[in-house]
């Protein structure tokens, strides 16, 4: 049986006062999961990921919520999954969400941060479906790009996992080749948003839709 793993992914959003944009990125035509698909950056939890300290705290209803609906036998660690999130961004993209403080992390370390959990809102779970190659507990959480340290363009520090990083129209994200995941996520999104006013900050959602397929028979919920 393919045990299943927790993971993390942020959706990087820009929001301009004409139009809003996400960070995507396409996984290479080799990966075992989901080639050549684009996606939000992302990958699973390690287990070092336990051990790092955080610049700012997720705020308690996100914290709470992520510990909502556990896998039995399973220990969930917000901290760690939000961990992993800025990590995964960080090496796939170079982009760095922190505040000063010591972390290991390349380019954290060069520049004198620690991740910064604060910026981010979780918006989305699902468990990928038995019969998969890996399965994986994905949490996804959303960022705004004013929390980025840097420049939301230099994409230099990236390493090679994903190709063809690039700002996203939101209202045409739909149209890459993505995962059905990423296009429910993307729905959320784009719910959560729609209408908001591009200096105002992006809200927690009244609920977090789960989509659990921890067994051959498929649940749907909404986390409160």
């Amino acid at each position: 049986m393919i045990p299943i793993r927790d993971a993390a992914t942020i959706i990087m959003l820009r929001r301009d006062a004409d139009k809003s944009s996400v960070l995507m990125g396409m996984r290479g035509a080799n990966a075992v999961f989901m080639p050549s698909k684009f996606v939000f950056p992302g990958g699973a939890v390690d287990p070092e990921d336990a051990s790092i300290a955080l610049s700012g705290q997720l705020a308690p209803q996100c914290y709470s919520r992520l510990l909502a609906e556990p896998r039995q036998g399973h220990s969930t660690r917000p901290n760690t999954i939000a961990a992993a999130a800025l990590r995964e961004l960080a090496e796939e993209t170079g982009l760095l969400i922190g505040r000063s403080g010591d972390c290991p992390w390349p380019g954290y370390a060069e520049a004198g941060l620690a991740p910064d959990a604060s910026a981010l809102t979780y918006l989305f779970r699902a468990i990928t479906p038995p019969g998969r190659p890996r399965r994986f507990d994905a949490y996804f959480f959303v960022a705004d790009t004013t929390r980025i340290t840097g420049d939301p363009d230099d994409f230099s520090r990236a390493c090679d996992e994903l190709s063809h990083l690039h700002w996203v129209p939101l209202d045409q994200a739909g149209q890459l080749d993505l995962p059905f995941i990423t296009e429910v996520a993307l729905a959320e999104l784009t719910q959560l948003v729609d209408n908001l006013p591009y200096d105002v900050a992006i809200p927690c959602p009244t609920t977090v839709p789960f989509f659990d397929n921890r067994t051959d028979v498929p649940r749907f919920c909404q986390i409160a």
